[in-house]
């Protein structure tokens, strides 16, 4: 059985996939309250239909590619809220009939727009700790423990139809070695590859990108590798690293540019020489960046901006 890679396909036909932008922060922004271990996946029990109104948003922005609700949607954080397993791989495949609507109602209206990927969020471990750890990688599982925490997430996913999975902010190599492995339950299922990092060179859980790349490269289940959630002063650098390690198609999905204070759990705008989001797109394709999106606080507008820069 042969991988199914909407990202190839897409990009034989566009120099520059676009993503969307971020979900939670957006969600906030709409009077949603997410301070709560379930973040995001809160939505998906209390108030789903908002969740298909932002997908809607950024498919009208230009975005041609959702990421799912289900970032922290696990049926070990839904179990906290007294959910079964049955009710949270249904809330699970509900992140992804959402995004699936807002597709459907944005290309009646604009079929010339096809094909749009829905790519299903595969948050790592740490952030069903939800203690930050997912920039740390400061955490450790044995390996069947790590599949069989992510198996029935995954699994949803791919039963609910998702084009491709999104396994996003991974900080822990020993993590994706995991994923990895499990991938090969779903055969026909690509993914992209999304980390935070220490530095330029390193995972979050000091892991040389050299290693990262190693277990990556030959992978024909791996259809884009880069990062996500990082400041935008260190997309640049990072990218450099990607670039000069790997031949998959790059993916960067910054954070607007705003500085998160973890003990106020507040966004602080930040000056400095690096410029906003859009001032840096074409010196990330120049280096190779082929998906481009944006992170926390990033809005439509943003992704707006950005695919009408990517198409002039």
């Amino acid at each position: 059985m042969s991988v199914n890679n909407p990202v190839a396909t897409l990009l034989s036909a566009h120099p520059t996939l676009i993503l969307d932008g971020a979900l939670a922060t957006e969600l906030e922004a709409r009077g949603c309250d997410l301070s709560d271990p379930l973040w995001s996946a809160k939505v998906l029990i209390e108030n789903p239909e908002l969740i298909y109104q932002v997908h809607l948003d950024y498919f009208n922005a230009g975005a041609q590619c959702a990421i799912t609700a289900s970032y922290q949607a696990t049926p070990q954080g839904f179990l906290r809220r007294g959910l079964d397993q049955a009710q949270s791989l249904a809330l699970i495949a509900k992140s992804v009939q959402l995004a699936q609507q807002a597709r459907s109602d944005y290309l009646a209206q604009h079929p010339q727009a096809a094909p749009l990927l829905i790519a299903g969020s595969v948050g790592p471990y740490g952030a069903y700790l939800a203690d930050g750890s997912e920039y740390r990688g400061d955490y450790s599982l044995p390996q069947e423990e790590m599949i069989a925490f992510h198996r029935p997430r995954i699994s949803a996913l791919a039963e609910a139809g998702v084009d491709l999975l999104a396994c996003e902010t991974l900080p822990s190599f020993s993590e994706l070695q995991a994923l990895l492995t499990l991938l090969e339950e779903f055969p026909t299922l690509g993914a992209w590859f999304a980390f935070t990092l220490r530095d330029s060179q390193h995972l979050s859980d000091g892991t040389p990108l050299t290693e990262v790349m190693a277990a990556l490269q030959a992978n024909p289940q791996v259809l884009a590798i880069g990062i996500n959630c990082i400041a935008l002063e260190n997309v640049a650098p990072a990218l450099q690293q990607f670039a000069a390690l790997a031949d998959k198609p790059l993916l960067v999905y910054p954070n607007s540019g705003e500085h998160y204070d973890a003990v106020s759990k507040t966004w602080h705008a930040c000056g400095g020489a690096h410029g906003s989001l859009i001032d840096q797109i074409g010196e990330w394709q120049r280096i190779g960046a082929r998906l481009i999106g944006g992170c926390c606080r990033t809005t439509p507008q943003d992704i707006h901006q950005i695919a009408t820069r990517c198409r002039a």
